[in-house]
């Protein structure tokens, strides 16, 4: 039996259950005996630390029960060979959705639902359902609004997997025709996006900037007059995007005010991360390197700061 994406699913509203996860008892392991799923039981989240070639992973030593609304009992993983990294987010973006939280259950169940490329998924639907991709991240949804997840937060996290669906996602309820016309929607919002924020910099610091065009929500006005309308375009304009996007606007509306209003602010982060790990690489492979620019960069704030100081 499959799971098949509901018309109502987007918009209906979820009554708060913390009690739908439950603990998952113990999969047979190294000759030991496993244990049944108990659902008079708390969830027990039990990891066991992985690394390899650099890159942190975690086992799960107990399952997660889940019971969703449609498809019933979800126990996760299906095998003690299930790897999950926690919350799958950039590093530029952990200080709007950590690793660990109150999301952090709904996170585990939904990485075994959909695993990552060329990696098999790992659950077990008691009820035999197969469960697509795009039900997998409806009920990463509303498995975080059962665990007291923030409104804000879990349409965010929805939006961010929504988007990895339709780039990268496999076993899609969709027709083929279908699929590539929501990438075809978010591929021109992303780039109308990058482009008029492109624009809208040019036009704010009064550049004339290659390729660059005026927009006329902020045009040649006072500078907080303009940062207004800049503001104004970064809402307005993604989300009239978003009725490219059929029936996944939602998806389309958040990821593109989000993308257009913390556009400056990524940037910025991803700069600050470049140069921290470029120096993080300098000071490992050449430390006398390091100590020396690190010397050049004080004695020039000082003599910067001396002769701005002192006139």
């Amino acid at each position: 039996m499959r799971a098949r994406e509901r018309s109502s699913g987007l918009g209906a509203r979820v009554a708060v259950e913390p009690r739908r996860f439950y603990d998952g008892g113990r999969l047979a392991h190294d000759g030991g005996p496993g244990e049944p799923p108990d659902p008079g039981s708390d969830m027990r989240i039990v990891l066991e630390r992985h690394s390899e070639e650099g890159v942190e992973t975690f086992a799960l030593e107990r399952r997660l029960a889940y019971l969703d609304r449609h498809v019933g009992e979800i126990l996760v993983p299906a095998d003690p060979g299930f790897r999950t990294d926690l919350t799958s987010v950039p590093a530029l973006f952990t200080w709007l959705v950590p690793k660990t939280g109150a999301h952090l259950p709904a996170a585990l169940l939904h990485d075994a639902l959909v695993a990552g490329r060329g990696d098999p998924t790992s659950y077990v639907s008691t009820a035999g359902v197969d469960i697509d991709r795009v039900t997998a991240d409806r009920i990463f949804r509303d498995a975080m609004a059962d665990t007291g997840t923030g409104v804000v937060r879990r349409w965010i996290v929805w939006t961010a997997v929504t988007v990895a669906t339709v780039f990268v996602g496999r076993a899609v309820p969709w027709s083929p025709a279908k699929h590539w016309s929501y990438r075809v929607a978010a591929a021109l919002t992303i780039a109308t996006i990058l482009y008029l924020g492109y624009s809208s910099t040019s036009d704010l610091l009064d550049q004339a900037w290659i390729g660059a065009v005026e927009v006329p929500w902020m045009g040649d006005r006072p500078f907080w007059v303009e940062l207004v309308g800049g503001f104004s375009g970064a809402v307005v304009l993604p989300l009239a995007l978003s009725l490219l996007w059929g029936r996944l606007r939602m998806a389309g509306a958040i990821a593109g005010v989000m993308l257009a209003v913390l556009l400056h602010v990524t940037v910025g982060l991803a700069v600050i991360a470049a140069a921290y790990l470029a120096l993080e690489r300098l000071a490992r492979r050449s430390p006398v390197a390091a100590w020396t620019l690190a010397a050049v960069v004080v004695g020039g704030s000082l003599v910067t700061f001396g002769a701005l100081s002192l006139g």
